[in-house]
């Protein structure tokens, strides 16, 4: 039977489905990014963005699907995290617009409104790059709108929509060539292309998109059950509040072994494992089964595997005693660590409010001691929505203000953070913690807004920044051949040295970021190492040049053990 118009009804149903399945998927999105370092989020960032956009749609008494993609549009915008979660903010931008009037959408009305979609979000990027989530959508609107062409089924046009979106997904490998490299599709495709998996769902009748999660595969899903365990927030949870205390993980040969009195069947053994605990993954081929979950019951997880084959592998981790250790290693840390957008305005409001992006008490305390009005807690980790830096600047009561957000994945946001404030806002373009310190000392009080932009934009290039992480994957990417929990030094975002340590990582890195005009190198040190560490790291890069002037300080920062700066 054909559908001929989406009401309100299943509007809302779509926007619902979507914001779950990108929800249930976040983790899975995360582990796609390109680089193996511990703050891919962009799973994360689409979700709580999504999560926006359908908090607005449920504020909304309208039954015009017009204006329940308004809502959607304006949630989207204002929760906005990361350039993935602007530019899905874009795409439901121009889909809004194109239906402002409409009480229900045909199969034309739809295959427009996701076209319109696409051309505002190219539009929204300055640089468009092929092989990333536009490649997605523009496809997709392709093949919606060649469907409306011949039919009037909305579910046929969602059909297409889909099939072009996860075709072109898998194109995108083949586009950009460091995807290919690291053998992984774009994230941000993989994440639209699950909502629209979402809405196709909805409107077939199929309860999938709400059921569970996208299946992945044993690879997959050992960089999820990576990036489960790395989570920044951790250490601020009390071990008491885990309400399953044992991270279980088996590998079960169907069929083999001697207790065996079960054939498998997926659904009857995963919802057996469902009602035992949490963060469940299963995934299975025709000879093993692998399961991930948290539960307080592992002896039940194992005896269950059993009766559908012997048990490869076995691993229980005592996640309350996990915590424990973790809160005595990294409590003053913890204790430093505030909230995104907690940061208060200064007690007098300034001409020119400067609102920075930095994580870690110490990196904030730099900060304001050299300028900044308002430091929002954040950065790599956790990416501040539009609402976040908008409200920043609000707040603090200024005349006009300067955003330096100090990561190219927040730019998007500050972008739109600037047009929807009632003050005037300029954003200088600093991509690391090093340049947005560098900016800082090009700001003059007495100058204009733009005269201060552009001197703290000019100040970006005197500044080589280097950063210290580890890897939480193995992969081969720009040469090295890297292997999990490997330390490497990324230069201005490039990696430049693959190490065990982050010592030597650090020293490594800075030996190949001097030249003949360096005079001053700067060390911060963050919240996974410590003064003596930072000392020796000090010591050895003074050897390289006694007329360096090095300068260390503490930044408390998650994620990079060293923030390194070389002028």
């Amino acid at each position: 039977m054909q559908t001929k118009e989406i009401t309100n009804r299943e509007f809302i149903k779509m926007i619902e489905a979507a914001s779950a399945f990108l929800d249930q998927n976040a983790e899975f999105i995360n582990s796609l990014n390109v680089f193996p370092v511990p703050d891919g989020d962009t799973g994360t960032n689409m979700s709580l963005s999504l999560d926006s956009g359908l908090k607005y749609v449920n504020e909304s008494s309208s039954t015009k699907v017009g204006e329940l993609a308004q809502a959607l549009a304006k949630g989207l915008l204002m929760g906005a995290r990361g350039n993935s979660g602007v530019i899905l903010s874009q795409i439901f931008r121009g889909f809004s617009k194109n239906v402002a009037d409409k009480e229900t959408l045909s199969a034309a009305d739809l295959a427009d409104a996701i076209a319109a979609g696409a051309q505002t979000a190219y539009k929204a990027v300055m640089k468009p790059t092929e092989g990333t989530v536009l490649t997605v959508v523009r496809e997709a609107a392709k093949a919606a709108r060649k469907t409306a062409a011949r039919e009037d089924d909305i579910v046929a046009v969602m059909d297409a929509t889909y099939k072009a979106a996860d075709a072109a997904l898998q194109t995108t490998p083949d586009l950009l060539p460091v995807l290919k490299q690291v053998g992984v599709v774009d994230s941000g495709g993989q994440g639209l292309t699950f909502v629209f998996q979402a809405f196709d769902d909805v409107l077939n009748g199929r309860e999938v998109a709400k059921k569970g999660a996208h299946q992945p595969n044993p690879t997959e899903m050992d960089e999820m059950v990576d990036a489960e365990h790395h989570r920044s927030v951790q250490g601020k949870l009390n071990p008491d509040d885990i309400v399953y205390g044992y991270c279980t993980e088996i590998m079960v040969r169907i069929g083999k072994g001697k207790q065996v009195d079960r054939k498998f069947d997926y659904d009857t053994f995963y919802n057996y494992l469902a009602k035992l605990g949490d963060s469940l993954l299963v995934v299975n081929d025709d000879e093993i089964v692998k399961v991930h979950v948290h539960t307080e019951h592992p002896g039940k997880v194992m005896a269950w595997g059993q009766e559908f084959g012997d048990l490869a592998k076995v691993k229980v981790d005592n996640m309350r005693l996990q915590q424990e250790t973790i809160i005595e290693k990294d409590d003053e840390a913890a204790e430093k660590q505030a909230p995104v957008a907690t940061a208060e305005a200064p007690a007098e409001a300034p001409e020119t409010a400067i609102i920075t992006i930095a994580a870690g008490e110490g990196m904030q305390t730099l900060f304001k001691s050299l300028g900044a009005t308002t430091v929002i807690s954040g950065g790599q980790t956790m990416n501040p929505s539009t609402q976040d830096i908008a409200d920043a600047i609000n707040n603090s009561h200024a005349k006009q203000a300067i955003i330096v957000p100090n990561n190219g994945n927040i730019f998007l946001a500050a972008e739109q953070a600037v047009k929807v404030v009632d003050i005037p806002a300029v954003i200088v373009h600093s991509k690391t913690i090093s340049q947005g310190m560098t900016a800082m000392l090009g700001f003059e009080p007495d100058h204009t807004l733009e005269e201060n932009q552009s001197a703290m934009e000019d100040n970006l290039t005197t500044v080589k920044s280097g950063e210290v992480t580890h890897a939480v994957r193995d992969t081969q990417i720009d040469g090295f051949d890297i292997k999990k929990d490997n330390f490497m030094g990324i230069i201005d975002g490039k990696i430049a040295v693959v190490t065990d340590n982050a010592e030597k990582a650090a020293v490594q890195m800075v030996t190949k970021m001097i030249d003949e005009d360096s005079e001053i190198i700067t060390i911060i040190y963050g919240a996974d190492t410590n003064k003596a560490t930072a000392d020796h790291v000090e010591a050895a890069v003074e050897k390289l040049d006694d007329e360096l002037e090095v300068e260390v300080h503490e930044g408390d920062q998650p994620v990079y053990p060293f923030v390194i700066s070389v002028e």
